[in-house]
């Protein structure tokens, strides 16, 4: 009867191991749980990015304002008869 007590702490020893240190275990767990809630927040900022980016490439596709906006800014395009001023701050 004795060995047998030993023999089954000797199993609960070993499968308390597992469970907290061995592979796929708790530790494992906490260590893959962290890196998810890391990995969804990363999506949900790139998520928005592309958001932000398809709605840009639809206001492009459907209307003018936003070509002549994009051409604007990025071009420094002026309409005939307009005149375009820089204002520049000072560096001091």
């Amino acid at each position: 009867m004795r060995v047998l007590i030993i023999i089954l702490l000797g199993l609960l020893a070993y499968f308390q191991y597992e469970f907290w240190w061995g592979k796929n275990g708790f530790t494992d767990y906490r260590h893959y749980q962290q890196e998810v809630v890391q990995l969804k927040q990363e999506n949900a900022k790139k998520t928005a990015r592309n958001n932000q980016m398809f709605a840009q490439i639809r206001d492009l596709k459907e209307g003018t304002d936003a070509i002549e906006e994009q051409a604007r800014e990025d071009y420094g395009m002026v309409k005939p008869d307009e005149t375009f001023y820089r204002i520049v701050k000072d560096k001091s």
